[in-house]
């Protein structure tokens, strides 16, 4: 089972940035993608975005569009989430899952790290 770590969260102010990173703890050759997660107190869990390990290819959820980017270095089997212009609307806490196939369900995830933004 592939081990996951997520990092980079912290406090920031509203309108700052912050990069989180997700490491595996190997090469994901039977894994499709990689995505990110959040979840805020008392809500569900919540698609942010999500990247192929072979081609690259990026898809957001709306509220993650033109703010955040995901990305991915295959050599060292980690997936990153840039965000920019955050609000208070995304504190919470994010996770990173894979995606074994296209269309297909995630696994549960890392620890995950927290994300406060302050107003």
């Amino acid at each position: 089972q592939v081990q996951l770590a997520e990092s980079g969260g912290g406090l920031v102010q509203a309108g700052g940035s912050l990069r989180l990173s997700c490491a595996a703890s190997e090469r994901t050759f039977s894994t499709y993608a990689m995505g990110w997660f959040r979840q805020a107190p008392g809500k569900e869990r919540e698609f942010v975005a999500r990247i192929t390990w072979r081609s690259g290819t990026a898809f957001y959820a709306d509220s993650a569009k033109d703010r955040f980017t995901i990305s991915r270095d295959n050599a060292k089997n980690t997936v990153y989430l840039q965000m920019n212009s955050l609000t208070p609307e995304d504190t919470a806490v994010y996770y990173c899952a894979t995606q074994s196939t296209p269309g297909g369900g995630y696994s549960q995830g890392g620890q995950g790290t927290q994300v406060t933004v302050s107003s």
